[in-house]
């Protein structure tokens, strides 16, 4: 993601001299009960502190109806890789970072040196410098990776992909990339589903990019064109009957309090009284045949804001309270709805155009605590996309792990995908 990686025209003896790198900020956030770190779709609220997304290597988008044609460039470069031998397989026995010598490390420098991560000319041949700690922090963000320099165990099963194995991969991503609608339209969301990753799109220009949290392998978010038509300021939530049966009767059945301090109320099947828990057989599905709905506030799952738009699975976006989530690479948790970190900016860009709702007025129904709806003046198109290859305007070529094995390549994946 940062930095030029290499030419598409140029061959593995004149690749592109790479820029420094730097990695992505890592937005710290305090620990949490751990009851609430355990759920999935429980204890979500609003993120009033982290910073939005450190822009990418461009502002450029990521995917756009211009992605197949770099991507071709990159096919044919990664063609030419292969045909003189490809990149060698870098040792998985030692963990490499700064200071570290000898030849696992001349191979890492190899290794990097072939898809111009590293200059042929930087630093010592067999020391692990400042130079090689760059070029690692570039790769790690091209594959999706936190970026932190270190060449440990996801990084070198990254490294160490075969050159005709990400071929076919990008072949593959190619054919999804031609199928991107067209046109996206001026404004734009963009969600890849595999990178968990948002972008908001003017133009040609990228706005903001923010971490997403997607679904499980088991409860995978859906592919989709939509657009966004509401800002639900703190909302209720309803419990959909999927979460009841999978999280909400097993919690139930071994912590019978657990409602009560979610504050999360049981109405009967016309939704219409209140009724105790108690009154439900918890060793059996009966609590599918009731409402269950989760007051606003800080255990609310959807925290202060839901993001509405017309879905026929009924998923939407929205803000959550556990924010460590958001500081790993394994960002797949929902229930397949899509969490966004830095919730407020994106909120701010959505009802940009809805003359009603300026900042401030944002700013205060977030924190009102107050159940407000905010219409969409000018409903902003919406895409669930699910590319795991693809190449950028600024010559960088991406990979991200098929976390819901639709690729059917078997290209190995980082442990927390798995």
């Amino acid at each position: 993601m940062n930095g030029s990686l290499f030419s598409m025209k140029s061959s593995r003896r004149s690749l592109l001299k790479a820029g420094a790198a730097g990695a992505l900020s890592l937005a710290a956030f305090p620990a949490r009960a751990q009851e609430m770190l355990a759920q999935v779709e429980w204890t979500e609220g609003f993120d009033a502190s982290a910073p939005t997304e450190q822009a990418a290597q461009s502002s450029r988008p990521s995917l756009s109806n211009q992605s197949p044609f770099f991507t071709e460039q990159a096919i044919a470069n990664y063609t030419q890789i292969a045909s003189q031998g490809g990149w060698p397989t870098v040792p998985t026995d030692q963990t490499l970072k700064v200071g570290s010598e000898g030849a696992s490390v001349s191979t890492l420098r190899q290794r990097l040196m072939i898809t111009g991560d590293l200059a042929q000319t930087a630093g010592d041949a067999t020391a692990f410098d400042s130079f090689v700690d760059a070029a690692v922090r570039r790769f790690q963000a091209r594959h999706g990776i936190i970026p932190d320099g270190v060449a440990g165990g996801d990084t070198l099963r990254q490294m160490n992909v075969p050159v005709d194995m990400r071929i076919q991969q990008l072949q593959l991503n190619l054919v999804r990339l031609n199928a991107l609608p067209n046109p996206m339209g001026d404004r734009h969301v963009m969600v890849n589903v595999p990178g968990a990753e948002i972008e908001t799109v003017e133009g040609d220009t990228v706005h903001s990019r923010h971490r997403g949290i997607v679904g499980k392998i088991d409860r995978q978010t859906p592919l989709l064109n939509s657009k966004i038509v509401l800002i639900k300021f703190n909302p209720y939530w309803t419990v959909p009957k999927s979460i009841i049966l999978k999280d909400l009767i097993p919690k139930m059945q071994k912590d019978p309090g657990y409602l009560d301090r979610q504050k999360i109320h049981i109405y009967d099947e016309r939704a219409k009284a209140e009724i105790g828990w108690q009154q439900i057989n918890w060793n059996s599905s009966d609590a599918v045949n009731y409402t269950f709905r989760q007051d606003p506030g800080d255990l609310n799952s959807m925290g202060t804001v839901k993001i509405e738009f017309p879905s026929p699975e009924g998923v939407y976006m929205h803000d959550t309270p556990a924010k460590g989530l958001f500081g790993g690479n394994d960002r797949f948790h929902s229930s397949g709805c899509v969490r966004v970190q830095n919730v407020r900016e994106y909120v701010y860009w959505i009802l940009e155009n809805t003359p009603d709702w300026p900042k401030d007025r944002i700013t205060e129904a977030l924190t009102s605590g107050e159940r407000i709806d905010a219409p969409v003046a000018d409903p902003v198109p919406l895409f669930f996309q699910y590319i795991t290859a693809w190449a950028t305007p600024d010559n960088g070529v991406q990979f991200r792990d098929d976390i819901y094995q639709r690729d059917g390549l078997g290209v190995p994946q980082t442990a927390q995908a798995l």
